[in-house]
């Protein structure tokens, strides 16, 4: 139960992530994952420091980094890798039409709506553009 109760917690504070960006370019990690890794990390300094603290907003990010003396190193350290690591992965997502726009004319011209584009893209082994390529990775749908 309390897992869960972290869990959720840590799935809060990316929903405050999921306006912000970044610059990008880097190996991205899952949401899923990121949760894991704060509710394993963090959990503690959660339930010991923001207890009661509002789940949204980016609440809990905030009470950790007004709290930051207090909270254990390995849950700072974790908590700047997978937030700078979501920003990521947002920002290739908001990139990728840009960068893959040559890829797109050239191989999915026709295709229409932006998911059925995106799974042109991915599937078509013609697509040579490494840079559509990262991006479409970066992004998390690869």
């Amino acid at each position: 139960m309390m897992q869960k109760g972290l869990m959720l917690v840590a799935a809060a504070m990316f929903a405050a992530f999921l306006t912000s960006a970044v610059a990008s370019r880097a190996d991205t990690i899952s949401y899923a994952d990121a949760v894991t890794a704060l509710a394993k990390e963090c959990g503690a300094d959660i339930k010991k420091h923001c207890k009661g603290v509002n789940l949204g907003g980016g609440e809990i990010e905030s009470c950790l980094e007004q709290n930051g003396a207090k909270v254990s190193p390995t849950c700072t350290s974790t908590l700047s890798g997978v937030v700078a690591s979501i920003r990521e992965r947002q920002e290739a997502q908001m990139a990728y039409s840009k960068v893959c726009q040559h890829d797109m004319s050239q191989f999915c011209n026709g295709v229409v709506g932006d998911g059925n584009i995106l799974s042109c893209l991915i599937e078509t082994s013609r697509v040579d553009g490494r840079k559509c390529d990262q991006a479409i990775t970066d992004a998390g749908w690869r």
